[in-house]
């Protein structure tokens, strides 16, 4: 049985008319750029989430990049982040001029340890950016309290979690601002990049806005210097199609996880995803972690069955960012889940008898 890692395809198939008539409509109307379908999507987003305002941009890593710009994050200031995560959180802090400072994980969920954010601060710090890792939300309530004692800004880096929720509120909406990516193999993704900011606040939704366009408003009068961050109207418009889909895409793959979970219930060998009794999680990624790690990769993979590591190399110990003095062994639980953690298929269209299988050739190779 062959089991890919992520099938689009088969989420492409039912709507794939629905599809290519939104294609169609953008193409006749040759309205590429700030076409109508963009503010139909930020209104529905907006909607979706309970947003003051959301904000279409070019993708998830020009989401941080714009939110940390419009919030004046630059030379000689600090930001706050995980070193588990995607090269972009902290990339992003980086191009801006800023130190990206690093606070080791919860090693059953991988997201950010907010107990060991507060000794981390310094004068220079100017936010916070945790990241909802492999569709769960970070504990919100715990950095927000931080953050108001020492007056931070939190950027919620939500790639992965569009949909999840932190004790019934949406992901995105508890920080300063939220910032969603639309790559293809997220929940809700686009024909190529794409991504969203949200934000509780309408005036700075504004100014996102005007960041997102070159810092200008009106056209040619430029207050600030921002950049070219905007959403293709083609992306919006198959975005409009997809996001009412949404929900039930997140249930199915929950639905996936809880099968997982039971073949797995007993079986030591595996450590299956810890979900916070408080969160909703959408389940982007199904992260397990297990001894042999490559091994078993490798046996999975000539058993046909698609895996993925996420992340082989945390931030600290990238070479880019070798200038900041960090170790091996200077955020222990970050480097155990580098090493240890797999993520097998979870996506909304993977069927009951793909998930035995993959299950058993785990348990197989572990046993």
């Amino acid at each position: 049985m062959k089991v890919p890692l992520l099938d689009l395809q088969a989420q492409y198939a039912p709507i794939k008319g629905q599809i290519m008539k939104a294609i169609e409509e953008v193409v006749n109307s040759a309205h590429f750029i700030n076409g109508p379908q963009v503010k139909q999507l930020e209104e529905a987003v907006c909607k979706y989430t309970g947003a003051a305002a959301a904000v279409g941009v070019s993708s998830g890593t020009d989401a941080l990049l714009c939110g940390l710009m419009t919030l004046g994050v630059g030379a000689g200031d600090e930001v706050i982040t995980t070193p588990y995560t995607f090269f972009a959180t902290a990339g992003c802090i980086a191009r801006t001029g800023a130190k990206p400072v690093f606070v080791d994980i919860e090693l059953d969920t991988y997201n950010i340890d907010a107990t060991k954010i507060e000794a981390a601060i310094t004068p220079r710090t100017k936010a916070i950016m945790p990241v909802h890792l492999f569709g769960q939300m970070a504990d919100m309530d715990a950095i927000m309290a931080i953050a108001k004692k020492h007056n931070l800004a939190v950027i919620e880096d939500a790639a992965q979690s569009i949909g999840s929720k932190y004790k019934g509120r949406q992901c995105g909406t508890i920080g300063t601002m939220g910032c969603f990516s639309f790559f293809p193999s997220k929940n809700l993704g686009t024909l190529g990049d794409g991504g969203m900011m949200v934000t509780m606040d309408a005036a700075f939704g504004e100014k996102l806005a005007v960041f997102r366009n070159h810092g200008s408003k009106p056209k040619y009068y430029h207050k600030w210097v921002g950049g070219n961050f905007r959403l293709d109207t083609i992306h919006a418009a198959a975005l409009l199609v997809k996001l009412p889909l949404l929900e039930n895409w997140s249930a199915m793959r929950r639905a996936n996880a809880a099968q997982y979970d039971k073949h797995f219930a007993g079986f030591a060998p595996v450590k299956t995803p810890v979900i916070r009794g408080y969160n909703t999680t959408i389940f982007n990624q199904y992260v397990i972690r297990v001894p042999r790690r490559n091994e078993l990769q490798e046996f999975l993979k000539k058993n046909e069955i698609g895996t993925e590591v996420y992340y082989p190399v945390s931030m600290h110990l990238q070479e880019c960012f070798k200038d900041l003095g960090h170790k091996k062994g200077d955020f222990p639980n970050a480097e155990t889940a580098q090493d240890n953690t797999l993520a097998l298929p979870i996506y909304s269209e993977l069927s009951s008898d793909q998930i035995a299988f993959v299950a058993a050739k785990v348990k197989e190779f572990l046993g």
